[in-house]
């Protein structure tokens, strides 16, 4: 039996239709280093998408792995409840000097968790508080947050959204988004002419709103979307002057992605909540975490039988070898300068994509920030149903790249420390997929 066929009697693989595997299967991989995934075959597969947006210092990063192993000298995991471990307590002392005043730390695992915790820490302080009234949330059109039942609730994505409808919670979608391509845009500086319309729409929920959840600066899943840094400003002041709580999700955009440890720096804001996740371990082990307020913290804070105890828990919260792994991301993060290197990066990005614009006259709308680069598909009307992007990913992957589109959005998003030979080898590949899709 091949290794494909065992593979497809057991696995049903996240984010796909499993019939699609029958005329293009999974692709084998024997080892993974750097920018690269070795297949069986031997042959070397760019990952232009940091495998799901997470390995941020690239596959099998050496000090990463040291960590690792220094921790697995004295224990892999422990209960988190009722304990006090060094490394955690290293890991967070770290993570609140990212955001000074968000001293506070919650660990769970996967991104979505931990923007569970945060709406639900921000709707049960509420019912603490006595606001009864506020039991909205708002979140962005074209977000994406996750895909539990929650997170999916605030998540702008239909795709996803439609199967489970009858079972999401209701959510108010902001729109009107001043979106740009990219820093030297005029809306990124100012977006006044937007901003009545969208203030418009807040006012209407200003008294029964507990918080507004945004994926800072860029939308991922939402199609590697960027909006104005002056809009998130706006934003800000708005929810504060309205006692309205502001949630971070800078599970993607955190840790480096938009050339800086936080995308809100770009707009100097300091949210209610950040979840971080994906880059965090730089996708060694799940890790998520939840930074928060000491004013949010103490309104849970009294005695057992008052009932204001966050009674929310994950068996792997605070994993001693995820947090011995992220330690040490933070450590390499700002040792070796990789928050510059990639703001130095983004213009090279940038340039290359236009190159495969101008190549291939097959993309519009080029748009990016940091390390993240993306174009939609020019498509004539009779392409538009069809599965274009796929068909480019299919292509790229033959000629070793992981090239995963989001519908008909192409984008690179690679490791912060990619080599420029291997963006130049993935602009080639980018170009001659694109071209063999189209070729007709």
């Amino acid at each position: 039996m091949t290794l494909i066929a065992r593979d497809l009697s057991h696995i049903w693989h996240p984010c796909s239709q499993m019939k699609d595997y029958e005329k293009f299967p999974p692709i084998k991989i024997k080892r993974a280093y750097g920018s690269y995934l070795e297949l069986t075959d031997g042959k070397k597969v760019i990952d232009a998408i940091s495998s799901w947006w997470c390995k941020s210092l690239g596959h099998g990063y050496p000090e990463l792995k040291a960590a690792l192993l220094r921790q697995v000298e004295h224990y892999e995991h422990v209960i988190s409840a009722n304990t006090c471990q060094e490394i955690l307590i290293e890991l967070s002392e770290k993570l609140a000097l990212l955001c000074p005043g968000l001293n506070k730390v919650f660990y769970a695992s996967e991104g979505a968790c931990a923007i569970e915790i945060a709406i639900k820490m921000s709707l049960h302080t509420r019912k603490i508080m006595g606001e009864q009234g506020r039991k909205q949330i708002m979140a962005l059109q074209n977000s994406y947050h996750g895909e539990t039942l929650l997170a999916l609730s605030i998540s702008d994505m239909e795709l996803y959204r439609e199967p489970y409808q009858d079972w999401l919670l209701p959510v108010i979608f902001l729109q009107g988004i001043p979106y740009v391509t990219s820093e030297i845009d005029p809306l990124w500086q100012d977006c006044g002419s937007y901003w009545p319309n969208i203030e418009d729409q807040l006012n209407q929920y200003a008294d029964t709103l507990s918080a507004i959840i945004v994926e800072p600066i860029v939308q991922g899943a939402g199609g590697m979307l960027i909006y104005s840094q002056d809009f998130l400003k706006r934003l800000r002041s708005w929810t504060l002057k309205h006692s309205v709580h502001l949630i971070a999700d800078e599970i993607m955009t955190g840790l480096g992605r938009t050339g800086y440890a936080l995308a809100c720096q770009h707009a100097q804001i300091k949210p209610d909540f950040i979840c971080l996740g994906k880059g965090l371990t730089s996708g060694w082990l799940p890790m998520s975490a939840v930074l928060t307020t000491s004013n949010i913290y103490q309104i849970f804070y009294d005695d057992y039988d008052k009932g204001k105890s966050f009674l929310h828990s994950h068996t792997f919260s605070g994993n001693a070898l995820a947090a011995a792994i992220a330690l040490e991301v933070l450590k390499i993060l700002e040792e070796k300068q990789i928050y510059q290197k990639v703001r130095e990066k983004q213009k090279l990005l940038s340039q290359l994509m236009f190159e495969v614009a101008q190549s291939t006259q097959r993309l519009m709308r080029i748009r990016g920030i940091g390390a993240i680069i993306s174009a939609d598909l020019v498509l004539e009307s009779h392409q538009k149903k069809q599965r274009c992007g796929y068909q480019v990913f299919q292509n790229a992957v033959k000629l070793g790249a992981l090239l995963r589109p989001l519908g008909n959005t192409i984008y690179w998003l690679p490791p912060l420390n990619i080599e420029l030979k291997t963006l130049l080898s993935l602009k080639e590949i980018t170009i001659q997929a694109i071209n063999q899709t189209f070729k007709n």
